[in-house]
């Protein structure tokens, strides 16, 4: 008897370090959270991770392509889209058979962070409910190609970024994205979504 009392704590506190961790990401209901923080190393390693699937779409009202592409040459519905990063600045090229440009999103040092419980009945994989949450950075953007005219004059842009997940963020967790671009010559945004983000180095 001793030694299964023994035993079974033995086996408890070696999961306990196990348990904790898994919890240590897990929301409490009803979790809400809608505040400005930094844009410090880790957000910018898993914004780093994520990657944008091949296409994208211009966001269109019943007003129709002359007015909601304002500041695009010979815009089109559709585009394929990828993003790199260069030092403090995210260019995103898309393409629409030969019309294409770069918008040139200068990173901030901070960003809107926002998850709330949506009492859905989802719950994470690691425990709690499965949040709803958005990244928002917004900044000055200029642009070449077909974006380039647009831009000439001041103008700024905003990147949400949207998914679900615990509460701990991951670049996994961001499944969709919307970027809006407004100025004097420029209004327009375009959607799509994100493919599986690069393995953690």
């Amino acid at each position: 008897m001793v030694k299964f009392f023994s035993f079974t704590i033995a086996a408890l506190l070696f999961l306990s370090p196990v348990t904790a961790l898994a919890c240590a990401c897990c929301a409490e209901p009803a979790h809400y959270f809608s505040g400005s923080t930094d844009l410090d190393e880790y957000p910018l390693s898993q914004l780093k991770r994520m990657r944008f699937a091949r296409n994208a779409s211009l966001y269109l009202t019943e007003a129709g392509l002359e007015e909601d592409a304002k500041g695009i040459e010979q815009p089109r519905r559709n585009y394929s889209v990828s993003g790199s990063f260069v030092k403090n600045m995210l260019r995103v090229t898309l393409r629409a058979g030969a019309n294409a440009g770069v918008l040139e999103l200068l990173l901030p040092e901070k960003m809107w962070q926002h998850s709330a419980d949506i009492h859905d009945g989802k719950l994470s994989g690691g425990g709690g409910p499965l949040l709803y949450k958005e990244w928002r950075l917004e900044g000055d953007v200029t642009g070449t190609g077909v974006f380039k005219a647009g831009t000439s004059g001041s103008a700024k842009y905003s990147l949400l970024l949207q998914g679900r997940g615990n509460g701990c963020d991951n670049a996994e967790d961001f499944t969709n994205w919307r970027l809006d671009v407004k100025g004097e010559k420029a209004e327009y945004a375009f959607y799509g979504k994100f493919v599986q983000p690069v393995t953690e180095q």
